[in-house]
């Protein structure tokens, strides 16, 4: 048989597993995401499971288990909270390879049956759900980031009206639309489980890294400390944010053009490459011929870095910090 059928058949079978483990416990999971991170501080969360009629599986727990208890797979599940996508590691692992095989599998028959190419596909296809995954979660953070000034200011309004600071957040939780409703229904779901507020904010800011609601929550956390008026302070600090979103809202706009200008140039020279492999693909494999290929393989990746490092200096030339 072939080497690269046989790896094909055998990577096939490893994500078709992975993909069944996938919906195995997604099917029988009723567990909610803010449940979950909250299980672990709740005494007897298997008696509750059993309570509430919970299935569960042994092969996906293992896996789960696995993963979670790793740093790598303790990042994935960052990662994913920070995007709001309800899948868990070993899910999002199952996605990646699969995503993988697939489009190692259509460039590799595209290409002509070239191992190479089918494994910068694979890599590629291995690389779509992290491009995803931080495209959400840019999304999320850009959506909070705009609703915190309301947020301070139902905040502020409650406080003077005597609500103390765990009632406020409640108002912003029923009040306000997501991201944000999410977030601080959180928060005060672990603080009326026994978390103490400095924790239940410190969890918010790891979902959440926003330079903004890291002012807020020192302003909170300082002025449980030291006392003071902890509206007037919050009153301040919206103010500050809702200029700052003013100001980053113009950056944008004035900036689009050289964001969208880096990608294009940078997504270019990947569809001429492409183009030119399918009109005349002799032509490209001049790069990899035996006789050549000593010259053609490092023109091809030195390329691609400056590719690659063209895109980020005209990101980091579009990035301005306010």
């Amino acid at each position: 048989m072939d080497p690269m059928l046989l790896i094909l058949f055998v990577g096939g079978g490893l994500a078709l597993l992975l993909l069944l483990v996938g919906i195995i416990i997604t099917a029988t999971s009723e567990r909610t995401l803010v449940e979950e991170r909250l299980g672990r501080y709740v005494e007897s969360e298997t008696v509750a499971s059993r309570q509430r009629g919970e299935r569960t599986t042994p092969v996906g727990d293992w896996l789960n288990v696995r993963l979670e208890r790793s740093s790598w797979g303790g990042g994935i599940a960052r990662e994913l909270a920070r995007a709001d996508l309800k899948l868990k590691a070993g899910e999002y692992l199952a996605v990646m390879v699969i995503l993988g095989f697939g489009v190692g599998f259509v460039i590799w028959y595209i290409s002509g049956q070239s191992i190479p190419f089918g494994v910068l596909g694979f890599l590629g296809g291995m690389l779509i759900p992290r491009f995803y995954v931080k495209r959400m979660q840019t999304q999320r953070l850009q959506r909070f980031n705009d609703q915190l000034a309301d947020m301070l200011n139902l905040m502020v309004n409650g406080l003077r009206a005597g609500f103390s600071t765990m009632q406020a957040m409640e108002a912003v939780s029923k009040e306000l639309p997501p991201p944000i409703s999410d977030e601080f229904r959180r928060v005060v779901q672990e603080m009326q489980i026994g978390l103490p507020m400095e924790k239940a904010l410190d969890n918010l800011f790891r979902r959440i890294p926003s330079d903004d609601l890291d002012l807020v929550i020192a302003a909170i956390n300082v002025q449980r400390e030291v006392g003071g008026n902890l509206a007037e302070i919050l009153d301040t600090i919206s103010h500050t944010i809702r200029e700052r979103v003013r100001i980053k809202g113009e950056i944008r706009v004035l900036t689009t053009q050289v964001m969208y200008s880096g990608r294009f140039l940078a997504l270019m020279p990947l569809m001429i490459l492409a183009a030119l492999f399918l009109m005349n693909r002799s032509y490209m494999m001049q790069f990899f011929n035996p006789e050549t290929r000593l010259v053609g393989i490092p023109m091809l990746i030195l390329g691609g870095l400056m590719i690659i490092a063209g895109y980020f200096v005209m990101n980091k030339i579009a990035t301005i910090d306010v």
